[in-house]
């Protein structure tokens, strides 16, 4: 049970009062001590669903100077080819500031698009000049590496579902790309990395190296496995770290199980 809709969120507020108003009766009742208890068990489990639900994404996306298809579709837990393909975007993958990206196949779009006004046409302003970087064949193989040297991983489960690597270090230290690739993303927009350096390795993966101190990369280089990207910069607790992460076709995979074992 997730309160993750309009009326899911009302029905949950009022299995809240209900609950309250039955844990009232039942501490001043007749009620046995045994079915006090199973109810009571049975209210705190429905009210942990009820607050547990994960975030829903957005039915669409307004561009912002700056945005790259790779960056959005990180945000939202989405691969970028799917984005791309929703959207009638080219291989290319260039977009524009003020261009609305649905971020759900035209079915789901449809759906909801029929309980809703229709919008306004926005005016399309020009596109941005960034370069496109080049494509990796979707046949190469990944060679992994660690991107940094030392450090003890320590596995972190997200939110949304999947999995990232949590590496300590020094302040400053080389972090270096994890494989053959491309510099897709550079910044600071995704809330929770820090300053973020992202690398497509080919049509299914991506890599991502999170609160760095200094970028050396930038946006369209083409890196090899072991080149420094980046140094190692500090958390969000002060002490130095890096975040990283693989993601197979939009998800956030467990690092470890590609990753070559480290003596």
């Amino acid at each position: 049970m997730f309160c993750d809709s309009g009326s899911l969120q009302i029905a949950c507020h009022i299995l809240r009062d209900s609950v309250r108003r039955k844990s009232i009766e039942l501490n001043h009742g007749a009620t046995t001590d045994l079915l006090r208890r199973f109810l009571l068990a049975l209210a705190l489990a429905l009210l942990v669903a009820c607050g547990s639900s994960p975030p829903q994404r957005p039915m669409t996306y307004t561009v912002k100077r700056g945005d790259t298809l790779y960056a959005i579709a990180w945000r939202h837990g989405l691969n970028y080819r799917d984005i791309a393909r929703w959207n009638g975007i080219g291989r290319d993958y260039v977009i524009y500031p003020g261009q609305k990206l649905k971020l759900y196949p035209s079915g789901r779009q449809a759906k909801v698009a029929a309980s809703s006004p229709a919008p306004s046409k926005a005016r399309p302003t020009p596109r941005t000049t960034r370069t496109p970087p080049p494509r990796v064949p979707a046949s190469a193989a990944v060679r992994w590496h660690w991107p940094v040297a030392g450090g003890t991983p320590t596995l972190t489960s997200r939110p949304n579902g999947g999995y990232g690597l949590t590496i300590g270090g020094k302040l400053g230290q080389e972090v270096r790309a994890a494989a053959d690739g491309s510099v897709v993303y550079t910044g600071t927009g995704l809330l929770g990395y820090g300053q973020l350096v992202i690398l497509k390795h080919n049509d299914t993966y991506l890599s991502a190296y999170g609160h760095t101190q200094a970028v050396v990369v930038r946006e369209g280089d083409r890196v090899k496995a072991g080149q420094r990207v980046a140094t190692m910069g500090t958390g969000p607790h002060g002490a130095p770290l890096l975040y990283f992460e693989i993601r197979v076709n939009g998800t956030p995979h467990n690092p470890l199980e590609l990753l070559p074992k480290r003596k």
